[in-house]
């Protein structure tokens, strides 16, 4: 019996991290087998031991085999910055090189800004159709999350966020916008505003929606010829006044988009 405990045990932990990370599965079952093999003996040896292989695979290994695959990392710059490096250590910062070359075009629209690009997560670095949980698409490498843009009491743009993760916090509609949210609920799409409960902390309170600074965002990504759609929520699209059919809705069955922006290839 406690064989087949501990058999369920380490699977769960595989399928786990197979499914937060890609790789991390495939890592913990070879530091099992080198676990074994290794007869010195230290405390937390297990953990150390998982951790180091997979950070050598993150940024060592996984960079150079991603190609492959059609997949490179996204390139970092001073204006394209990761909301938080716990989505490169999750290896979820992988995408087409047709993407990485809208951001750095959107980039330099931005160059005399203070907006930064700041993105979420994108995809992971192998196979086609392998899903990224929680999202429904994010299976190609085609598709990345970016954070909106906030500002201080004073009007003052900030690239900082409102929550830890970048999700979760939302710029929810007025009461003289559509309400989305409310018609999607209604109809019994629970989960749709489930992003709330993966904000892993809320910070910076005192940040407010820019209008201005996300608005201006998005007409910089809209400017390429790359960008096939668009998706935030029906009350943003409507306050900021954007009319370019490509900003569209993503639907019920997604979550609500107004704590991200969705932007996708054709």
């Amino acid at each position: 019996m406690k064989v087949l405990l501990k058999r369920l045990y380490q699977l769960f932990i595989f399928v786990s991290l197979t499914i937060v990370t890609q790789i991390g599965g495939v890592i913990y079952l070879v530091s099992l087998l080198i676990f074994i093999k290794w007869d010195k003996d230290f405390r937390f040896k297990k953990l150390i031991l998982f951790l180091g292989l997979y950070t050598i695979a993150t940024f060592l290994i996984t960079p150079f085999i991603a190609p492959i695959f059609g997949r490179e990392k996204i390139k970092h710059t001073n204006k394209i910055k990761p909301t938080n490096y716990m989505t490169v250590f999750l290896n979820r910062n992988y995408v087409k090189s047709d993407l990485n070359k809208l951001l750095q075009n959107t980039e330099n629209q931005l160059h005399n800004t203070a907006i930064e690009i700041r993105y979420l997560d994108a995809s992971f670095p192998f196979i086609d159709r392998f899903p990224l949980l929680p999202h429904l698409s994010h299976q190609d490498g085609k598709k990345i999350d970016i954070s909106l843009i906030y500002e201080t009491k004073e009007g003052e743009i900030t690239n900082k966020q409102k929550s830890i993760s970048g999700y979760g916090v939302f710029a929810k509609p007025k009461l003289s916008e559509h309400n989305q949210i409310n018609t999607c609920l209604k109809k019994g799409y629970f989960f749709y505003d489930y992003p709330k409960y993966m904000t892993f902390g809320e910070i910076n309170k005192n940040l407010i929606f820019s209008e201005k600074g996300t608005k201006k965002l998005l007409k910089r990504l809209l400017k390429n010829n790359e960008l096939g759609k668009m998706f935030i929520e029906p009350h943003l699209k409507q306050r900021l006044r954007l009319t370019n059919n490509k900003v569209r809705y993503h639907g019920c069955r997604a979550v609500r988009h107004d704590d991200h922006i969705h932007v996708q290839l054709k």
